[in-house]
Formats: C-alpha cells, sequence, structure tokens
C-alpha cells in the first residue's frame, strides 16, 4: 500500500526514535512494523532523509551496513525529536477528525 503524502517525514523520524538506520533498515523497519502494509519506494525515501537532515532533524554519518557495505546511518536529533512529537500529536488529531466522519451519524 502507497505512504499517504506527508506521512513518509512522521514514520521516518519514528522509526529512528529507538536508534539510528541506514536508509534499508528505515524502510524495511517501516514495513516490518505496519505488518507488510505500508511499503517504502526508494525512489521517495531517499529524497525524504536528505529533506530532514537538511531540516536538522537527522544526523548521517557513514557506517558499514550488515552486509558489509558502506552505507550512510541516519540518528534523529533533538530537533528532530521534537518535530516527532509535534506531527505524531498533528496526525492522532486528523485520524480522530477523520473517524469522526467516518461514523455513522448518531453512532
Amino acid at each position: 500500500m502507497a505512504i499517504l503524502q506527508g506521512t513518509l517525514d512522521l514514520l521516518i523520524l519514528r522509526t529512528l526514535l529507538f536508534g539510528s538506520h541506514h536508509g534499508q533498515g528505515i524502510a524495511h523497519a517501516i514495513r516490518r512494523q505496519s505488518e507488510e502494509v505500508l511499503l517504502v519506494d526508494h525512489g521517495s525515501l531517499y529524497p525524504a532523509l536528505q529533506r530532514l537532515e537538511e531540516k536538522g532533524w537527522l544526523l548521517a554519518e557513514w557506517g558499514t551496513s550488515e552486509n558489509n557495505r558502506k552505507a550512510r546511518f541516519y540518528t534523529l536529533t533533538k530537533a528532530g525529536r521534537k518535530q516527532l512529537t509535534e506531527e505524531t500529536s498533528a496526525w492522532r488529531r486528523l485520524v480522530a477528525a477523520v473517524g469522526r466522519v467516518l461514523e455513522p451519524e448518531g453512532a
């Protein structure tokens, strides 16, 4: 299933809350945590990682992946944690509002 526009940043920030990952690791974690429902397209993932790094929400460092390949590992910054809190709150408000619209009248 495609990820809704505007949610990829939130999913990346949330995935990195518990430690650094490289791009493939982030995509895999999102897929696994969503029980194989959310598939992150690499054509969307890497521009998003670059954008989040430019905003100061992520730090990136070169390292070696579990496949012994050179990879960039991304870590959440203090500003990224703050942004995650704000985006999570906004997402929950949105989900609640959509839920109210989808509820049958009088339910």
